[in-house]
């Protein structure tokens, strides 16, 4: 199918201001003809109608006691329009676009579904800046991430010699999808999972990536009992470090050894 005028791409400008954006992701928003911008806060949003003199905030589709499914879906739609009007549009998301993003990804295969281009450019995400941050490497014990009120939904297979990280941990359990923040009765169902796999004195973290340069990140320290009445916002990672060390694979082991010895006879013979 040949694609029709009129196009989206969606791009990440990093989470601090001014810091991440790419050289291409600029690009894309000074020549769109239409820029959507879904940011951290209003000075980025400002920051970004530096580049096109069209750009248009996402936040007033977000309504305290609306689904945010429902938001999403009209960000959607007015992405959309602008696409089927001809027009060359971006999508502006804080972060990377296709990390707890969904408006995104679901405005990108709508339009390559209706006949029009469709493009995802990264950006550096709160992943990147929180292992930068906390200066830890997922290679060295590995690392799992869920969202949060995922992680509670479900049951989730827990392996307490890696991290875990757990994402927008202040709306955790939000059945609706449409709470800003959920209370200290949600917090303590996820204290109370968290408990069957790791000591209630085990140190974890809460974390946030800075948003603006004269801000600086959140590295805070507590036990996990202490979570209860910690300070966390939505946009807060709670990030917690193994608590058991790694458990060799004997088995496994022993099987890459012996393949190792028919090798090196095979190479002798």
């Amino acid at each position: 199918m040949n694609e029709q005028q009129g196009s989206i791409v969606c791009v990440g400008v990093g989470m601090t201001l001014g810091s991440h954006l790419s050289p291409l992701s600029r690009s894309y928003i000074e020549q769109a003809d239409v820029v959507f911008s879904l940011v951290s806060d209003g000075l980025v949003e400002q920051w970004i109608g530096q580049m096109n003199p069209d750009v248009r905030s996402l936040q007033p589709y977000y309504h305290e006691g609306t689904s945010r499914l429902v938001s999403y879906n009209a960000m959607v739609a007015a992405m959309i329009a602008e696409v089927k009007a001809g027009k060359k549009v971006v999508g502006a998301f804080y972060g990377h676009p296709g990390v707890f993003a969904c408006v995104p990804h679901k405005v990108i295969e709508q339009a390559r579904a209706l006949g029009y281009y469709g493009k995802m450019e990264p950006g550096i995400s709160a992943e990147d800046c929180l292992f930068s941050d906390l200066a830890i490497d997922p290679g060295q014990f590995g690392c799992s991430h869920f969202e949060a009120s995922q992680f509670m939904f479900y049951k989730r297979i827990i392996d307490p010699s890696a991290y875990l990280i757990l994402w927008q941990v202040g709306i955790a359990g939000d059945l609706s999808l449409s709470k800003f923040s959920t209370g200290e009765s949600y917090r303590q169902v996820l204290i109370d999972i968290l408990s069957l796999h790791y000591p209630k004195d085990h140190q974890v973290i809460l974390y946030e990536a800075p948003t603006l340069p004269i801000h600086s990140h959140r590295i805070e320290s507590l036990p996990l009992s202490s979570l209860l009445h910690a300070e966390i916002h939505g946009y807060t990672t709670l990030v917690i470090p193994p608590c058991q060390e790694l458990t060799r694979n004997m088995e496994v082991l022993q099987r890459l050894d012996a393949i190792d010895k028919d090798h090196k006879n095979i190479k002798l013979v």
